[in-house]
């Protein structure tokens, strides 16, 4: 792996802005994404009348779900069992992972085939596996390249997002045994395709992750483009599947409620092109399937989030409207968050994570426009969570002092009105003396602004000079 993205996790969170805003391809490779995805989203949205209230019926059943939590992991449990699966429970990353690379050596297994799964990411799993030896191959075709580049997902839908196209031919004919001939998109993924054949064929073991865990029926739902996970999960003799606890639904009908608003959330589509249920291993007269199906629950944090009242955040369906849609990603993309999650979710999540000392710059680089929550498919209060966060800093005395003594004289400025509004008005005087073509590009005490992007300069007048001025006319 890279030196720089070995060290980007450990570096500031400034840093790693400094470092994406510095880079003018990471913007087009961003652009080219988001853009299509919200444009997508747009038209999918539209085109179906029943979005609002399918929401808030995504919502509910969410919601009841994580109310009634112990209740629906007896049940999948119990009905998981019944199908011959094998039920693992997971309180920590690095409890997940030992199961994980415990059942590969009872296996024995060599040969990993792994469909993308963002569980897996978060609690290590890749490293994990490498770790013990195993041959690990992504098979998504966005992990794929993410893998060869010995990189990070920078998007939990489309991982490789901060490459660009130029870029991921040059990694294929530099890694690939039949590479492609050209930076054509097709030519590209018939390469891919050709490279991963093999390993589907050969491996002994496949992982996947879970978009819903069917409670009263014990079956697992996966959620793909590509048809990658269906090779991952079918050919091998040993299939484990790692969820975390909060993908269970009640029964089917509620898992095709939310699975409509994750599809066009997520890609703008109607349906994905593979939407497969797993209930078990092979049964007697079946002609493909693994000999043995595990499955490992992980908790990892998620039951904390219940306790330190962000319980909505597990709602969540993975669809990644919210960054598509941020202000903040879609400047800086995925990798300069520093954790597994991007984007505002990530910044709602992280600190649960990775604790709010080491990560309290994500939320206070929220601009709270509230877009995030809008989007939302199950309507999460992101905007409430990561003002929530802000307070928490706030009050642990988490913010540096010199930010702290700031806001005291702004507090005490703005306390009392007339000299707040003398303030102002002198501030907005100066402000208008540094403008050229009605904007700031150099702005004193406030260069990590002006440094990237110009600062629009001010009116003539404050908002309440300026309503004190159409008062006064009304009077007249």
């Amino acid at each position: 792996m890279p030196a720089a993205l070995d060290d980007a996790p450990a570096a500031s969170f400034k840093q790693r802005v400094a470092a994406a805003l510095a880079n003018p391809d990471l913007k087009i490779a961003i652009d080219r994404t988001t853009r299509t995805a919200r444009q997508k989203r747009e038209a999918a949205v539209a085109d179906w009348p029943g979005f609002a209230p399918a929401r808030d019926l995504g919502r509910r059943i969410k919601d009841h779900v994580i109310e009634n939590l112990d209740h629906y992991l007896v049940e999948f449990e119990r009905n998981a069992a019944a199908s011959g699966a094998k039920v693992h429970y997971a309180a920590t990353a690095s409890e997940a992972c030992d199961i994980v690379i415990d059942i590969c050596r009872k296996t024995k297994g060599h040969t990993v085939t792994r469909s993308k799964s963002m569980l897996g990411e978060e609690i290590g799993l890749p490293h994990a596996l490498d770790d013990a030896g195993l041959n690990r191959v992504e098979t998504d075709l966005a992990e794929h390249i993410v893998q060869l580049a010995h990189d990070r997902p920078s998007h939990i839908i489309w991982p490789a997002l901060h490459h660009k196209r130029e870029d991921i031919a040059a990694l294929f004919r530099e890694h690939h045994h039949t590479p492609p001939n050209s930076d054509d998109v097709g030519a590209m993924v018939a390469s891919a395709r050709r490279e991963l054949r093999p390993s589907f064929l050969g491996a002994d073991i496949g992982i996947s992750g879970a978009n819903f865990l069917i409670a009263d029926s014990g079956a697992v739902c996966t959620v793909t483009n590509e048809g990658n996970a269906e090779l991952t999960t079918t050919i091998p003799r040993v299939h484990i599947v790692t969820a975390g606890i909060e993908k269970l639904v009640p029964g089917l009908s509620h898992a095709f409620v939310l699975l409509r608003l994750l599809v066009r959330s997520a890609t703008g589509s109607d349906i994905t092109q593979y939407t497969t249920f797993h209930c078990g291993p092979k049964q007697q007269g079946d002609r493909d399937g693994p000999d043995e199906f595990h499955i490992v629950l992980v908790d990892n944090g998620r039951t904390r989030m219940i306790r330190e009242g962000i319980k909505e955040m597990l709602r969540c369906l993975r669809c990644g409207a919210c960054m598509n849609h941020c202000v903040v990603f879609n400047e800086i993309g995925g990798h300069a968050y520093g954790g597994v999650y991007p984007g505002p979710m990530g910044a709602a999540m992280t600190p649960v994570f990775d604790g709010l000392k080491a990560s309290r710059d994500l939320p206070s680089a929220c601009t709270l426009n509230g877009r995030c929550q809008e989007v939302c498919p199950v309507d999460i209060p992101l905007p409430t969570m990561l003002r929530g966060w802000r307070e928490k800093s706030w009050a642990q005395g988490l913010e540096p002092q010199v930010q702290r003594r700031f806001l005291g004289l702004w507090a005490f400025a703005a306390s009392r009105p007339s000299l707040y509004r003398f303030g102002t008005g002198l501030a907005v005087k100066a402000l208008r003396l540094l403008g050229r073509g009605g904007w700031i590009s150099n702005l004193p005490l406030a260069s990590g602004w002006t440094r990237y992007r110009d600062f629009p300069k001010p009116a003539a007048r404050t908002f309440w000079q300026e309503f004190d001025a159409q008062d006064r006319k009304r009077e007249q």
